[in-house]
């Protein structure tokens, strides 16, 4: 048997960040090349996306288990390739879509396939020597050459993040003025620092979010934007210029069967005219550079006007996009969005998830590589965002091993001389 042929591919159930069952897969090459990768879960999760395969059994992780997933790997996946080129990357994803046979890999489960096309990707660049960040920047045909991302931190979280504690899910901040990712690191941990030490002399909680976040609760936004603001200052950094705001609005996540959004925490009920108006109002009295999901992952006849007002800050699509090809193309087409998150498990393969850094690119859009709220240590994200030159990477708070994994990969890349890249630039 060829060395880089598949000789053995294995799933189990592992936990994630928030103790839910996950899988798990390791392919082994006939050389001994292996390699081995977990799928991380979202709270917000998209129409659109990649399907995960639960049990549904009530008396075993209250119906959240994967032994079904895990069965398919090793019932269908592993018979499936055995034998084939592990170096074929695209070949063996197209493979895993077919024997699915569902357009969001609803059968077999988009968690098992996932996993174990990043354990081949992992298995070919262990067997041909390679950095993984330089297998995926090759598998990706190329591109842009690459880079270190630009960090988008957590720093206050609400939503689905955090038991819809305030309305909008993620106030973040983007070390924009950052000459190296080690420094926006840095500045990043001081601002997560300082927010902690003005929510201690306040007297507000310090519970962490799912992502690792603050959760203070505030019923009122402003009131998150003047803590972001107030602990970018007492980190000795200038709001606007070396850190600025993100948002990630969630949209989707509030809306009801009207299609209206509702602001629980606020007491505001808002057609999608008034949340375009109350995004540019916030865009015009903080210093917000970026919004994720301003509006739903449905709302494309609203999205093109939010794009026309906003459009001169990132706005990025996640549950609009889902990390699709076709979603982004059609964006591009409606003048929707500027940007698009890429999470892996949205789109259920490797390759896949390349068609939709392309789509992105081709429409003249940034990408954000992206974590998961329900995240484990696998460090992947890392070098993927790496090795596309995927510009800019969120992973969540500057807290949880699941999280640090990532942001300490990081340095360990930054370390074989790669440099910061432009933050919305596709240059």
């Amino acid at each position: 048997m060829n060395a880089t042929a598949i000789a053995t591919v294995s799933a189990r159930q592992v936990f994630d960040s928030r103790g839910r069952p996950t899988v798990e897969a390791e392919v082994t090459l006939a050389g001994g090349a292996s390699g081995r990768a977990s799928s991380p879960s979202g709270a917000s999760r998209g129409a659109a996306e990649a399907c995960e395969l639960r049990d549904g059994y009530p008396d075993q992780f209250g119906g959240l288990g994967v032994s079904l997933a895990v069965a398919g790997v090793k019932a269908e996946i592993r018979p499936a390739l055995i034998g084939r080129d592990g170096l074929d990357q695209h070949g063996l994803d197209a493979l895993l879509r077919r024997l699915d046979g569902t357009p969001q890999l609803s059968r077999l489960g988009g968690n098992a396939i996932l996993a174990v096309s990043i354990a081949a990707a992992r298995a070919g660049a262990a067997a041909l020597g390679q950095p993984l960040w330089r297998r995926l920047g090759e598998l990706s045909g190329g591109g842009l050459p690459a880079s270190m991302p630009l960090p988008m931190v957590n720093i206050l979280s609400g939503g689905l993040h955090a038991s819809r504690g305030m309305d909008v899910q993620d106030f973040l901040v983007m070390p924009i003025g950052a000459a190296t990712y080690s420094q926006a690191l840095e500045w990043a941990l001081r601002v997560r620092a300082a927010a902690t030490e003005l929510c201690e002399q306040r007297s507000i909680t310090t519970l962490l979010a799912d992502e690792g976040g603050l959760s203070p609760g505030f019923e009122d936004s402003d009131h998150a934007l003047s803590l972001m603001v107030r602990a970018i200052e007492r980190a000795g950094l200038r709001p606007g210029e070396d850190a600025a705001i993100a948002l990630d609005i969630a949209a989707s996540s509030l809306t009801d069967d009207q299609g209206r959004y509702v602001f629980q925490r606020a007491g505001v009920v808002l057609g999608a005219a008034g949340l375009i108006d109350l995004l540019e109002d916030w865009a015009a009295r903080w210093p917000i550079v970026s919004i994720e999901d301003g509006l739903g992952e449905e709302d494309w006849a609203n999205w093109p006007e939010l794009t026309r007002r906003l459009g001169h800050i990132q706005l990025v699509g996640d549950d609009l996009f889902a990390t699709q090809a076709d979603r982004i193309d059609r964006g591009a087409r409606d003048g929707a969005a500027n940007a698009a998150l890429i999470k892996i498990n949205q789109n259920g393969t490797l390759t896949g998830t390349f068609e939709a850094i392309a789509a992105a690119r081709a429409a003249g859009f940034a990408t954000v590589v992206s974590a998961r709220s329900g995240e484990t240590e696998d460090a992947f994200i890392a070098d993927l965002a790496v090795g596309v030159g995927g510009g800019q990477i969120k992973i969540g708070s500057v807290r949880g091993g699941e999280r640090m994994a990532k942001y300490n990969q990081l340095l360990r890349l930054e370390a074989e001389g790669l440099s910061l890249a432009g933050w919305r630039t596709n240059d």
